[in-house]
């Protein structure tokens, strides 16, 4: 008993209270585990072993809690009353590891319709984990020729809720950081443990398992017999492979090693990487840089935690509501960006990226593998369950961080942390014990609060806990996805123009004998992708080629039906046309919200026909080769039909990479993209007005053509929603569809940055700074009058313009490509757009419209300036779309 004591009094107790829930539990783990509910709280030192009822536990909001591994003994054995007896489930792995974490008993107690329900549970779950920090102590290590920090239990068991997880991960940290390790043949010598043999922070991963291989290997005096200090087992030296090929056997011998060598690797990789990432960098200046592409990060909700685990997506869909643009956009005379230092950043970011990729490479040797090379070891076959556990915590956060990136171009530049961090996911999803991870939903912060500081025994450092809530977001598969279509859509913009296929002539045989000597020859001149585009094209092969050979482990290990799950849930970017008529709409505002925007997400972006079809003569036959488009820059892009220029290549794949994954899309407002399939640099954009504006819930129409010179210029951009170029609908959108914007070079200020500026900076520029809440403030020397009535004047004109072109207009007769998009937007949102065009009239002044609000600023009008007909027609229309009686114009 006094030895279980001693264990309570090291995670924080009284001596009073360890023995109360020693006497009370008897179990140490499940004691314990009371002892953190603050169950003994008020039980204090001088009530010595006076036997007294313990406090009432502290309700936690906790998942399911699963039966808890007890300690083992000094024979490793289990104690009699034992919910799970370790020894007797060592050959039952896929019983522990393979396990669906809090629902895990559940599962093997009642019978689950869905066999998969705890591997796919759902992104909305949420976990509440009590957090303990301790002062860690600290021994002299020969290794480093200085004192060094030792783990504390809290840093081990950190991330990890209540049950199965954290139950054997307390069991391995107290069986390797203290007690005896006898000698296998029982001839009475025992090796005591201390925390400095498994649990020692190094400043070096290598260095570490240098220490290991020095303290794993004991040979007892008596009999000669060497065994392992970790599972006390006897180390048989005839069964070692070749030590070439993947080290020293011996760290090897056991589940308990592999379990040790993991958690303390990962969390050396973890802290190294989040010191990286808190290290003073470009970051603060880039803000200032990026502002025009991250504006709508400005209004942000306050109690919406920011942390690593933020959604990309997120970034960009707060767009600016209740803010007044003082110096409207484009304005702030010849400002140039500061691009000074870039090369340096980019050096230091290699640096670091090698020594992420240097750590990951030499723990993955240790990673249970049945393939690995010389053949797969004992603890390959044996996977301890803190491994799965130290993954799906530790690993994850790295994974998460690196996988969300919305950046390709980024992603190739740092392909030695990419590549590694690839061969991190094949090798886990080719092990049946490890696989269920890749459809897992990564567990990530959400909330951090502190808890009130536990009672210590005298003279002990106090301990402080906090309490964090952690949150489910998308798996690591799904992740991964992300990139998978990004590298796709690079692949398609490398491979350049399509010219149309030439009509198939039927050779003579002496031509055929031309064509076959001369073809060597035209291979040779064939021009060749350059460097910098080979690059990217192999990283992008090297990312699907990494996905598939995921999904054909996970089809070995796990089935069919496990795939074809995983495969439902994953984004995809359909060649298919998408039945719009699909989406309901939801009773509730949350649903109606979570309905459309999960609409959204999945039209975004598409691959479309923007060809105008092609006549034929009277003898059937196609009158021209060359395809014309419905497309504002028609002209522009034929002269480049059959143009191969690798730079413009190279930067139209890194812009799609972008665009497929990170348009912004909300319930506020969105931004949708057609991509013609054969020409890729012929884009439509329809961006939906911004909710507090005059231009809410309106469907904006742009043309876009990225021309010879992308990305050295800007993009070619067309405002096409002008009622036949009679209304200008902002200071920056004309009548004749020019848009005014610096970054587009129509206006002097901060303009485009050859291979830095995008197109997504541009979408979003309009979106969050031109459809403004203020428009008359964009008009130069007009910063300083909001909430005048000339700028009241102005957007009350403005949103009589949008009633009737930008919504009555456009869902009468929607623009192509976009007919489905709009009407299913103002079918999901008609409710609150019925309600927004009431406001709208009660607002108007009654004045006329005007379509150029500056040629007749001071217009009068009366009362029937036919805005409310215009409201009551498309309010009509709205209905139709709810009640299902909408007729499309053929």
């Amino acid at each position: 008993m006094d030895r279980e004591v001693h264990q309570l009094m090291e995670m924080g107790a009284t001596e009073a209270q360890a023995r109360a829930a020693i006497r009370r539990y008897k179990d140490v783990m499940q004691a314990a585990e009371r002892f953190f509910d603050g169950e003994f709280a008020n039980i204090e030192e001088t009530d010595g072993d006076v036997s007294m009822e313990p406090a009432t536990p502290v309700a936690l909001i906790t998942p399911s809690r699963t039966p808890r591994t007890a300690t083992p003994d000094e024979d490793g054995d289990s104690e009699e009353n034992n919910d799970v007896d370790m020894d007797d489930n060592e050959d039952e792995v896929d019983d522990y590891v393979d396990y669906d974490s809090d629902y895990e008993h559940k599962a093997r107690t009642v019978v689950e319709a869905d066999p998969y329900a705890g591997i796919f549970f759902s992104k909305d779950r949420r976990e509440e984990v009590i957090e303990v920090e301790e002062e860690p102590e600290t021994a002299f290590m020969p290794e480093t020729n200085e004192q060094l920090k030792l783990m504390t239990q809290g840093q081990w068991m950190r991330g990890c809720p209540e049950g199965g997880e954290q139950g054997f991960l307390f069991g391995l940290y107290n069986e390797l950081s203290s007690g005896d390790c006898p000698c296998p043949q029982a001839c009475g010598h025992k090796v005591q443990r201390s925390k400095s043999d498994f649990f020692a922070i190094f400043p070096e991963f290598l260095l570490y398992v240098q220490h290991l291989r020095r303290v794993v290997k004991r040979t007892c005096p008596s009999c000669k017999v060497d065994f392992c200090f970790a599972c006390g087992e006897p180390i048989n030296a005839t069964s070692n492979r070749d030590p070439s090929s993947s080290g020293d056997d011996t760290l090897f011998h056991c589940s308990n090693l592999q379990g040790v060598i993991l958690g303390m690797g990962l969390a050396m990789l973890e802290s190294t990487f989040a010191e990286q990432r808190q290290q003073p960098s470009e970051e603060s200046s880039q803000k200032t840089k990026t502002n025009k592409r991250r504006k709508t990060d400005l209004h942000s909700s306050s109690s919406t935690p920011k942390g690593d685990d933020d959604d990309d997506d997120s970034y960009y869909m707060s767009l600016p509501v209740g803010k007044k643009s003082k110096g409207g956009i484009g304005y702030a005379g010849e400002v140039k960006e500061d691009t000074s230092g870039q090369l340096e950043a980019q050096t230091a970011q290699r640096l670091k990226d090698e020594k992420i990729g240097t750590i990951l490479s030499q723990i993955r040797e240790y990673l249970p593998s049945l393939r690995r090379e010389g053949g797969a070891r004992t603890s390959d076959y044996m996977v301890h369950p803190t491994a799965l556990a130290h993954l799906r915590r530790r690993f994850n956060y790295l994974c998460t961080t690196l996988l969300r990136n919305d950046s390709l171009s980024d992603m190739s530049d740092r392909s030695v942390l990419y590549f590694e961090l690839f061969e991190w996911l094949e090798t886990i999803s080719n092990h049946e014990a490890l696989a269920s991870m890749m459809a897992m939903p990564i567990m990530v912060v959400a909330s951090v609060k502190s808890v009130a500081p536990k009672k210590v025994a005298k003279g002990k450092a106090p301990i402080r806990e906090r309490t964090i809530i952690y949150e489910g977001s998308a798996g690591p598969r799904e992740l991964l996805e992300a990139i998978v279509i990004q590298a796709q859509a690079a692949i398609k913009g490398l491979e350049g123009i399509k010219t149309p296929d030439p009509e198939v002539v039927e050779m003579t045989e002496e031509q055929k004998r031309m064509t076959s000597s001369v073809k060597g020859k035209e291979r040779e001149s064939t021009p060749s992708l350059s460097d910098e585009n080979q690059k990217l094209l192999s990283f992008c092969r090297r990312i699907l080629a990494t996905a598939s050979a995921i999904d054909r482990s996970l089809r070995e290990t796990k089935g069919d039906a496990f795939v074809d799950r995983l495969h439902a849930a994953l984004p995809k970017i359909s060649s298919e046309p998408f039945d719009h008529s699909s989406i309901t709409i939801g009773t509730t505002d949350e649903a109606r919200k979570k309905s459309y925007v999960n609409w959204a997400t999945q039209v975004r972006f598409e691959y479309c026909d923007l060809t105008v079809p092609r006549e034929e003569d009277k003898k059937g036959a196609i009158e021209e080769s060359m395809p014309h488009y419905k497309f504002y820059f028609n002209s522009e892009a034929r002269m480049l039909s059959s143009s191969d220029i690798p730079k413009r290549s190279l930067a139209i794949a890194k812009e799609l990479a972008v665009l497929t994954t990170n348009l912004p899309v909300a319930w506020d407002s969105s931004v949708f993209l057609r991509v013609d399939e054969d020409r890729v640099d012929i884009i439509k954009a329809l961006i939906i007005g911004p909710e507090g504006t005059p231009y809410q819930d309106g469907c904006f129409l742009f043309d876009i053509f990225l021309g010879p010179a992308y990305n050295q210029s800007p993009p070619s951009v067309k405002y096409m929603t002008t009622n036949g170029g009679k209304y200008r609908f902002n200071p920056n959108l004309y009548a004749d569809g020019k848009v005014c914007l610096s970054l587009l070079g129509t206006w002097s200020g901060p303009g485009w940055v050859s291979g830095k500026s995008t197109l997504l900076q541009v979408l979003i520029s309009i979106q969050s700074m031109i459809l403004c809440e203020e428009p008359y403030l964009n008009e130069p020397g007009w910063g300083n009058d909001g909430g005048t009535p000339q700028s009241r004047q102005y957007s009350a004109n403005v949103r009589r313009m949008v009633v009737k072109t930008a919504m009555l207009g456009n869902l009468r007769n929607p623009p192509e490509p976009f007919g489905d998009v709009i009407r299913t937007h103002y079918r999901l949102k008609s409710q609150v757009i019925i309600a927004q065009l009431d406001r709208w009239l009660t607002m108007d002044d009654g004045k006329s419209t005007v379509g150029d609000s500056f040629s007749t600023r001071h217009d009068a009008g009366g009362s029937s300036n036919g805005f409310k007909k215009d409201v009551e027609e498309m309010q009509q229309l709205l209905r139709q779309l709810q009640e299902g009686t909408f007729k499309v114009d053929k």
